[in-house]
Order: structure tokens, then C-alpha cells, then sequence
């Protein structure tokens, strides 16, 4: 990577080294934006580390670009402001002492060496001089670019210190692993074990937000191995580390559930990049540990899984501070994860395609995206059976959709005209007239529109009337 002609080529570039000569102050481009040009993936946050004062270097260049808005956090000594569509951020060179109880830093003014020291991880302490005297010059302290051609995840310093400072860097380590496809350093690995329990002084929506960004990665499971295998899964997510294991009884295995789930994760993936519908993957077979039980001349069972599983998750959500308004999103997926493959028999009636149709709602291609995903059989003709299976099921929901015209199934009454036609007013038993013409639908004893759900409205309003 040329860096002295990326930098020259950019009109701002210059304008800073200007400004750094004018203000006799050293600037730098570093961390994030330096690792993504070398791995040349597009990047618009751009950090400057500023020997000197920083929010006074950025007002300056904020008046010289004549940017009418910028951020100051003198808590933090940054300031920030977006121009031509680029996110930039200076700071001043500061170094660091933490203790014990906290991840918030005691910060003082620092060198650069200070400054590139308490970096997390090797990869983002690469820095590039935009100083008149070495413009667009590679400043690789400790070794970044290797690490970057290796592939691997390495601290600048003793991994025990770098997480014992900021517990949260664990996390970021596997989460960098997963997002790169990178391996981390087995320092790393051992240290992260060692000082897991450090995360609880971090708070739930870090931990959380990291958690989700290695799921919203390209292969999630490169960072759920590593959480399970260091053993960090036990304290962040300690469901999902229970699902881990392999048992034998009389000759009948059952697969290791987290092995699995990892696999049905990275297959969902390939096909969505919605974070949710992810963590549906992640969490289906949640209850299976507590539902597993052997049975003679069966093998291991998990009856009520997909049920005790749905109702865990209001726990789970409560517990990792996730937004509540998904929460009925997971369960549903839960609840329903099963129910396609039910559906498959010739002689199952449309009664009960059309049931599925209801509950699975506009859920219901998320519900099969899960279901494929969740084929992991290493055996060919099985997964093109699965999958011919769902197509069969598929061709039956669009055949009585397009038949019943149920995609927004509701009662063709509504509530006002039986409460018009019964003489009631609003109350129970108008709910369950209204629920007794959506049965007679989805049972297929009248058709789903108005002229046969008024006929049958008449017919069975005396009923409810006398009782």
C-alpha cells in the first residue's frame, strides 16, 4: 500500500499537514482506517492522533473547512465531525492507568509511543505520519502489518495486562477474529480464560453490543468457538455454553448441539444479514439440555424443546438489556421451528396449512429461511431430502394462500357490524363471535370472504346470543 500517494491524493490530508506545521504539532492517521486500507475494505471513520491538543487541532481544521458542527467531549478530549461524507475524530496523545474495579481509564496527557501502547490489539496500533517531514509514512510499532498479512489476532502488550485493564478487549478480540476471519494468538486465548469473570464489571449493553456484532459478522462462528472454547460463553451467554457436549447411551449418540447450532448459524448467514433472525438461529435449540432425556428403544429425545425454549427468552432479554420489542419475534421463531417439517405428509389437510399460515404470519419466510439452515447433515441425498421436504411444504402455503386469500387473514365481519347485528355492545362475546368465523375459515367450513362469513354470522349468532 502506497500511503504517501492514498494521503497525497486527498485534498484534507494536506490541509492537516498545513495546520500541524502551522500549530507545531505532530499528527497521525491511525488504528482502524490504516488496517482497512492494507486489508482494502472502505472505511469512513478516520482517526487522527494529535501530539498536542486535539479538540483545539480540530476546531481549527473545523474553521479552516468552514464545518459549522462539531462534537466536543472534553470528558474523553475528542471532537468529531463529518465532511463529504467521512466520520473524523481527533484525540490527543494521551497514556493510561485503570483500577481494578473499573475499565474507565485515569487519563494524562502522552507521547505517541504512550498513545500506541495502550492500543488493544497490534492490528489497529499502525499509524501514518501526515508531518511535513515524513508525509505518508508506515509507523508499525509492533509488527501490525504481519500480524495483518497472518492473519492473526495479537496485543501490543501481555494480553493479561490488556485485559486486565479493559476487560471488554476480550470481547473485541473475537469479535475483530470474526469479522476479519482472523485467528487469534493462543496468548490470547489463555488470558481470556483466565480473567473471563473481569467481564462482569463491564456493562451488559458493551458486552451485549459486542455480542451481536459477532453474530452480524461474515462466519459468526469463528467468534462463538472462541467465546465457547475460552470458556468466556460460561459468563456472556451461559445458555448457549450449556449446549455444548456429546453423549452416548447403549450405542446412540446425540451431536453436540452447540457444534450444530454454530453450523446452522453460519448457514443462515450466507443468506441474511439480519442480526435477529441470526440470533433465532443462535438460540433454537436452546432448551435442549434441559429437555434431553433417553429412551429405551428410541435414543435421546427433546420433547418441548422448541416451547421451554421460547418461554426463556424473556430471561435472556431482560438479563443481556436486548430491545424487548424483538422479543416476540424470537419466541414466535422458536415456537414454530418444528412445525414445517410436520407439515410435509401428502394427507395433511389445508385446515392445518392454513393454521401455519395464520401464526407464522409475516414471519413466515424468516421461519423457513430458519428451518433450511437448520439442515446440518454432512450426507448429500439427506439435506436435498430436507430441502425438497420444505419446498413440498412451501408449494402447499402458496397453494391454499393464493386459494383462501389468507395472506391478511382477518374476519371479513368486522366487530362493528356483529355488534350492529347481535345488539351488543363492545365486550367478550363479541371477540368470540368474531373468533368463530376465523375457526370456521381456517377449518375450511366457509370460504375467507364476506358474502360466506355474513351467512354463517347469521347462522350461528342465536348460539352465543342464548348462552
Amino acid at each position: 500500500m502506497d500511503f504517501n500517494k492514498y494521503f497525497s491524493s486527498k485534498k484534507i490530508y494536506t490541509i492537516i499537514s498545513e495546520l500541524a506545521a502551522e500549530l507545531e504539532c505532530e499528527v497521525y492517521v491511525v488504528g482502524g482506517f490504516v488496517r482497512d486500507l492494507i486489508l482494502e475494505k472502505d472505511k469512513k471513520e478516520v482517526d487522527f492522533l494529535i501530539v498536542g491538543d486535539g479538540i483545539n487541532f480540530a476546531q481549527k481544521l473545523a474553521d479552516k473547512l468552514n464545518i459549522k458542527t462539531l462534537s466536543v467531549y472534553k470528558n474523553f478530549g475528542t471532537a468529531h465531525f463529518n465532511y463529504n461524507n467521512f466520520d473524523y475524530e481527533f484525540v490527543g496523545a494521551r497514556k493510561e492507568s485503570y483500577k481494578k474495579e473499573s475499565r474507565n481509564p485515569e487519563v494524562e496527557a502522552g507521547s505517541f509511543q504512550e498513545d500506541i501502547e495502550r492500543r488493544d490489539f497490534t492490528i489497529n496500533t499502525l499509524a501514518v505520519s501526515l508531518n511535513a517531514n515524513s508525509f505518508g509514512k508506515l509507523i508499525d510499532t509492533f509488527d501490525g502489518v504481519n500480524d495483518i498479512i497472518n492473519k492473526v489476532i495479537k496485543t501490543p502488550l501481555d494480553p493479561i495486562i490488556t485485559f486486565n485493564d479493559d476487560p471488554l478487549r476480550i470481547m473485541r478480540a473475537f469479535r475483530f477474529a470474526s469479522q476479519l476471519e482472523f485467528e487469534v494468538d493462543n496468548s490470547i486465548l489463555l488470558a481470556a480464560e483466565q480473567l473471563a469473570e473481569r467481564l462482569k464489571i463491564i456493562s451488559q449493553e458493551r458486552i451485549t453490543d459486542e455480542f451481536l456484532k459477532i453474530l452480524s459478522s461474515p462466519r459468526p462462528s469463528i467468534g462463538l468457538k472462541l467465546l465457547y472454547y475460552s470458556k468466556v460463553m460460561d459468563v456472556v451467554f451461559p445458555e448457549v455454553a450449556s449446549l455444548g457436549g456429546v453423549e452416548q447411551r447403549q450405542d446412540h449418540h446425540h451431536k453436540d448441539v452447540f457444534l450444530h447450532t454454530c453450523q446452522v448459524v453460519d448457514n443462515i448467514s450466507q443468506n441474511t444479514d439480519d442480526v435477529w433472525l441470526r440470533f433465532a438461529a443462535l438460540v433454537h435449540d436452546i432448551a435442549k439440555p434441559a429437555t434431553k432425556k433417553f429412551v429405551e428403544g428410541t435414543g435421546w429425545t427433546f420433547h418441548g424443546h422448541e416451547e421451554l425454549g421460547a418461554r426463556m427468552m424473556k430471561h435472556i432479554f431482560n438479563r443481556m438489556r436486548m430491545p424487548l420489542n424483538k422479543l416476540e419475534y424470537i419466541e414466535k421463531l422458536i415456537r414454530l421451528h418444528l412445525r414445517p417439517i410436520a407439515l410435509v405428509d401428502d394427507d395433511v389437510t389445508d385446515s392445518a396449512i392454513r393454521r401455519f399460515v395464520v401464526t407464522a404470519d409475516e414471519d413466515l419466510n424468516d421461519l423457513i429461511t430458519l428451518c433450511r439452515a437448520d439442515i446440518t447433515s454432512k450426507n448429500p441425498n439427506k439435506v436435498a431430502k430436507y430441502l425438497d421436504n420444505y419446498n413440498r411444504v412451501m408449494n402447499r402455503v402458496i397453494e391454499v394462500q393464493e386459494k383462501d386469500k389468507l395472506r391478511a387473514f382477518q374476519s371479513p365481519v368486522k366487530g362493528d357490524e356483529i355488534m350492529s347485528i347481535c345488539n351488543l355492545t363492545p365486550s367478550k362475546k363479541v371477540g368470540e363471535i368474531k373468533s368463530a368465523i376465523e375457526e370456521a375459515i381456517l377449518e375450511g367450513e366457509i370460504g375467507n370472504n364476506y358474502e360466506e362469513a355474513y351467512q354463517y354470522l347469521l347462522k350461528i349468532k342465536d348460539k352465543f346470543l342464548n348462552t
